[in-house]
């Protein structure tokens, strides 16, 4: 079976296994949706529609984002996500 053939069975059985399927995400363009779904590893799907519409507004393709200075695109982390400071070295005997 060549290829494309084998391609198109595939996405044939697939298409019949799972009628319905789809996302939670929203997106219009391949850009948005591949950005959607690397931020929906580390949040939920609500949470991520949540912030994509800002985050498409200011960069709508790849190009902005790529020309962004270091640690630009986001910001800083939330307070729960933050590291605490390091604690202050022992100076004394062990209690």
């Amino acid at each position: 079976m060549r290829v494309a053939a084998r391609t198109a069975a595939i996405l044939a059985a697939l298409r019949t296994a799972y009628p319905e399927v789809g996302t939670e995400l929203r997106w219009r363009t391949p850009f948005e949706l591949l950005v959607a779904t690397v931020l929906s590893a580390q949040s939920t799907d609500r949470g991520v529609n949540a912030v994509t519409p800002a985050l498409f507004a200011r960069y709508p393709d790849a190009a902005p984002p790529a020309a962004a200075p270091r640690g630009g695109v986001g910001g800083p982390p939330p307070p729960h996500r933050r590291r605490p400071p390091n604690p202050p070295p022992h100076t004394g005997p062990a209690a």
